[in-house]
């Protein structure tokens, strides 16, 4: 099934937030998902298992860099683009 999910990452007690989420990103796309960077959270979109997948792996990654807050809204409807 194709499914998309918002993302929003908030990386706490770190001074710098882009590298958390520039990682996440790129596991994202290491997954072959689409991508859509906004200012306040990521659109990804894909087969589901491939975006499963991708957000257990991002969240374990950056979960080991520090503490951080992933929200994550799932759709199997929305349009993508």
């Amino acid at each position: 099934m194709f499914i998309s999910a918002q993302v929003s990452i908030y990386p706490l007690r770190q001074s710098y937030f882009s590298p958390t989420i520039e990682k996440a990103t790129e596991t994202f796309r290491k997954h072959g998902l689409t991508v859509d960077v906004g200012t306040m959270s990521t659109i990804v979109s894909g087969e589901d298992k491939a975006v499963f997948e991708a957000l257990r792996e991002a969240f374990m990654d950056i979960a080991e860099k520090g503490a951080l807050v992933m929200m994550v809204t799932f759709s199997n409807t929305c349009p993508v683009g």
